[in-house]
């Protein structure tokens, strides 16, 4: 038997030792029937197993899960420390009712000015419309959300019959969006509207539960084994608050996936490119905000998958701290990597449904020392104070480790904005075991996926998933986590937890200097679509590792991340930055994702499939 290599402990470790090592991986692209081939081999009882062993020892995952010792205890759930006042914020009240934390949020932001934001010759040559145009329209009775409805209604219904289709959404009710929106224009004709958000259109991912729509995780059976019989805490906050509510949206099967490829139901396509992936797996809920069609949508992210698909559509997509929001109600309830959380076309629209959601569950309440939410109080003449001292966190190597230099360089351009705008400092930082904390959060996932669809698979119901689902399950059922077997034979779970608590403490080391670390949301643009992934989908782990290069600390330690839309590449193509904070540290993401927005406000170009909805000249 081999040596086992001991890892050096955290308290130990010299960061002037740690080289970064850039991400290979090694495993062949598949569509059509060569991925067939591959599924059917893979699932094989003894070649697959074969198969699996021998793709984990090319990318070293062998090395790394059997063969070294981790001296730190395991953390089995994210564990944060004490946090830190941030200052200028307002603090809201969890337990209260969500349209009050809406009207806190919405005194946060800075002067809304309708004149000047509907008619002024100062405005940018595109700009999405806010929810507080929305509110102005609605109020003012220049349109009613009955005639907002009846428009995306009809936009809906045209794109089953576009060329290519373009599927944004799996269930959908015309009747139903129509009876929210007569009510909700009842609201405003009384006087009384619930909210800000009162008349807002949103979609909801398809593992979110919204009744009465059935929820599939995108599917063709998840709902006949899990009925829904109610909403999803998050889905009855923003509906207290006269959300309207238009369908379930497009996702990539059960989220595993990066691209939002989904042969059962259509693959979504990016509104900024129709030949391009959405990026996954909250492809409908991007697509849906960056073409216009809603303000905000809600999806979940328990591997990027909120962030990479708003960076590759060029909108604003917020992770939270784990245990900020509940996931009660979701196909991913029972995870350590998930959360729920809000894409949309603007800062300040994340801002007011993150207010509207947020509310952990009394278990994630007791366990994990919440501190009460708060919102930067952007209308304050203390903010620009607070953002000038704000130090930024960059590993430029890894910063640097994108497959095209558009992407580094629009963001390193906006890095230099802030300092020279807001006098934000740059500090470098080393982030030691990138790799093994990619592999670690590949086993925690990998295994909570297998333990919740293992009585399903064992009912027949694995075949009917798509190629690419059965691959990665494939992968997932090689380890040894992923049986229902006692504690003692969980070696490699055992071995993800350990690495979650180096990382959370390397991390926490750098929180000391740094009071944000900023990267690149992505290590690509959005990648083409292979017309022979159409039909059966594909396997390509060397674009899911370009698009996940980023975003593993956010889901393996929790910690709050957001991505912005700052330029775009030679093609055209959106790129985001990315900001990953403190525990708890949502108000600084905010308030940095806000300043720039503003600086990148100019250069923000109009998809080339977009719908003026409110459409008001």
């Amino acid at each position: 038997m081999g040596k086992k290599k001991a890892m050096v402990p955290v308290e130990k470790l010299d960061l002037s030792t740690v080289k970064y090592e850039p991400e290979v991986i090694k495993a062949p692209h598949l569509t059509g029937l060569m991925l067939k081939l591959f599924v059917r081999m893979v699932e094989a009882p003894v070649i697959g197993s074969l198969i699996m062993s021998f793709l984990k020892k090319q990318n070293k995952m062998v090395e790394l899960l059997q063969d070294t010792v981790i001296p730190e205890a395991p953390m089995f759930k994210p564990e944060f420390p004490p946090k830190d006042a941030e200052p200028s914020v307002v603090t809201a009240d969890e337990e209260g009712k969500p349209e009050d934390r809406v009207e806190s949020a919405l005194k946060c932001l800075p002067h809304y000015d309708p004149p000047s934001c509907w008619s002024g010759d100062l405005l940018p040559s595109f700009r999405y419309w806010k929810i507080r145009d929305y509110a102005h329209a609605y109020r003012s009775k220049i349109v009613t959300p009955s005639m907002v409805a009846e428009k995306i209604i009809s936009v809906i219904e045209e794109c089953n019959y576009h060329k290519p289709p373009t599927p944004l959404l799996i269930s959908f009710d015309a009747e139903d969006i129509r009876k929210q929106a007569a009510a909700s224009t009842k609201r405003f004709e009384e006087g009384n509207p619930l909210s800000i958000l009162d008349g807002i259109f949103m979609a909801i991912k398809d593992d979110i539960d919204c009744y009465p729509h059935p929820s599939k995780g995108a599917t063709t059976w998840m709902h006949e084994v899990r009925s829904v019989e109610k909403d999803a805490i998050c889905v009855s906050r923003v509906r207290s608050c006269g959300v309207i509510l238009i369908g379930k949206a497009n996702m990539h099967e059960l989220g595993m996936g990066t691209t939002g490829n989904n042969p059962i139901y259509g693959t979504t396509r990016n509104p900024h490119a129709l030949d391009r992936y959405t990026g996954g797996s909250s492809s409908g809920p991007a697509a849906l905000v960056a073409s216009g069609l809603c303000s905000a949508a809600l999806g979940t992210d328990g591997g990027g998958s909120i962030r990479i698909p708003s960076s590759l559509c060029g909108v604003v997509g917020l992770k939270s701290t784990y245990g900020r929001t509940s996931v009660e109600g979701s196909l991913c309830d029972s995870g350590t990597v998930e959360i729920i959380g809000t894409i949309a076309s603007t800062v300040e629209d994340v801002i007011l449904v993150y207010a509207a959601i947020l509310g952990s569950s009394p278990e994630d309440r007791i366990c994990l020392r919440l501190p009460p939410p708060c919102f930067p109080d952007l209308s304050s003449l203390e903010n620009a104070n607070t953002l000038g001292s704000l130090r930024l966190g960059k590993y430029t190597e890894w910063f640097n480790d994108v497959h095209s230099t558009d992407i580094s360089d629009v963001c390193e351009d906006v890095l230099n904005l802030l300092s020279k705008n807001h006098g934000c400092e740059k500090i470098e930082i080393v982030i030691p075991e990138l790799n093994e904390m990619r592999t670690a959060h590949l086993v925690s996932i990998g295994s909570e996926t297998m333990c919740s669809l293992n009585p399903d698979c064992a009912d027949g119901k694995g075949v009917k998933l798509t190629y690419d689902t059965r691959t990665s399950l494939a992968l997932f059922r090689s380890f040894t986590a992923s049986d229902y077997v006692p504690l003692s034979t969980w070696p490699d779970l055992f071995w993800a937890f350990g690495l979650s608590d180096e990382g959370m403490h390397h991390h926490m080391e750098i929180f000391k200097k740094a009071d944000v670390i900023v990267t690149p949301t992505t290590g690509m643009t959005a990648p083409k679509i292979p017309p022979s992934a159409l039909k059966d989908g594909e396997t390509d782990m060397q674009v899911t590792g370009y698009l996940m290069r980023f975003i593993i600390a956010g889901n393996l330690l929790g910690l709050p991340a957001i991505t912005i839309p700052v330029g775009y590449d030679k093609q055209g193509l959106p790129i985001g930055l990315q900001l990953i904070g403190r525990p708890w540290g949502e108000a600084t993401i905010l308030r940095l994702a806000s300043a720039i927005e503003e600086l990148c406000a100019k250069s923000r170009k109009k998809p080339a499939s977009f719908y003026d909805i409110l459409n008001i000249k």
